[in-house]
């Protein structure tokens, strides 16, 4: 209707002007021509904004509410690219907000009691990869388990409670004041954890870790080649494996921890910068590097935790925090 209306004005606008030429004795060039050449501007017009137009019907967003009881299991599988966002509320419902850029993306969506299962599909297998991006935005009682799945998009979840698995082929994960049994494991992808609590299970292949301010009491980190980064305070008794092929293993502790350390790596190094507050082993446990491998052992404080850190060719580094 749009481009009608379009139409409609721009053959006004030439009866106008040749009205006004006949008035001012202009000479009107060849009736053929002339048309053409007043008219391609408003072709054109038109054509830009018809594909506009077209480009923002595609662009869809729906939400959808869920009404649950108890503590609430979300599955969602996201194979499209795009980002899944998870945070919580008072509220005893799950609300999902989704965007897609066209509709070669379908969702399905369905709820089975307390468990509600999305599932972004490909509809069309021709389609471009910017036709195939799909968010989601998801607001979750505050004590859910959650199954996230998704290809190339940023997973983010923020402040929810209970156990959680979450998969990517090449997004990364940010993980903020969430607690439960953490399950996270990516290809090329790196895990961001801060003011976590529970356990960490991290697996990647190339993708790194940084656990920041954790209450964790459990902690299994592996990578085949990405950096680990452990900031934070060691839980009494709690358990910390730490291991990368040929990336950076670096641990910062404070003052008032208390943990058993084993560091070792085969052709890497490692870099003491706490010589001054690791002492012997004090539970008189005997450790002996092997010949094909360096290797650091001591405790701090009276070694209620254990931490295990090891790294093929890459470096160890272990540093009080100021």
């Amino acid at each position: 209707m749009g481009i009608g209306m379009m139409g409609l004005t721009a053959l006004r606008w030439h009866m106008n002007l040749s009205a006004l030429e006949s008035r001012v004795n202009f000479t009107p060039a060849p009736p053929g021509p002339r048309v053409k050449l007043s008219m391609l501007p408003v072709l054109a017009a038109a054509a830009f904004l018809c594909s506009g137009a077209s480009a923002v019907a595609a662009a869809q967003h729906f939400e959808k509410h869920f009404a649950v009881k108890t503590r609430p299991v979300v599955v969602i599988h996201n194979v499209a690219n795009g980002r899944i966002e998870v945070k919580s509320w008072k509220n005893a419902e799950v609300d999902v907000l989704a965007s897609q850029t066209s509709d070669k993306i379908g969702f399905d969506m369905e709820q089975a009691g307390d468990r509600i299962d999305v599932t972004a599909t490909i509809l069309d297998r021709a389609a471009q990869p910017q036709e195939l991006e799909a968010s989601l935005q998801l607001t979750v009682p505050e004590e859910t388990e959650l199954q996230l799945k998704t290809e190339t998009g940023l997973i983010y979840v923020e402040q929810v409670m209970g156990d959680m698995t979450l998969e990517s082929v090449a997004g990364d994960v940010h993980l903020n004041e969430v607690s439960g049994y953490i399950i996270v494991r990516t290809t090329e992808g790196s895990l961001v954890c801060t003011q976590c609590a529970g356990k960490l299970d991290f697996k990647s292949i190339r993708g790194g870790a940084q656990v920041l301010q954790p209450a964790l009491t459990n902690v299994s980190l592996f990578t085949t080649s990405g950096n680990i980064l452990f900031d934070g305070d060691f839980v009494r008794t709690g358990l910390y494996t730490m291991k990368s092929g040929k990336g950076l293993v670096e641990v910062r502790f404070s003052g008032n921890d208390s943990f058993d350390l084993k560091a070792q790596t085969a052709v890497g190094t490692v870099d003491n910068q706490a010589a001054a507050y690791l002492k012997p082993d004090s539970h008189g446990a005997k450790h002996l590097a092997s010949k094909f491998t360096k290797g650091l052992f001591g405790t701090v404080g009276q070694g209620l935790a254990k931490v295990e850190l090891s790294s093929y060719s890459g470096t160890i580094r272990i540093l009080k925090r100021d």
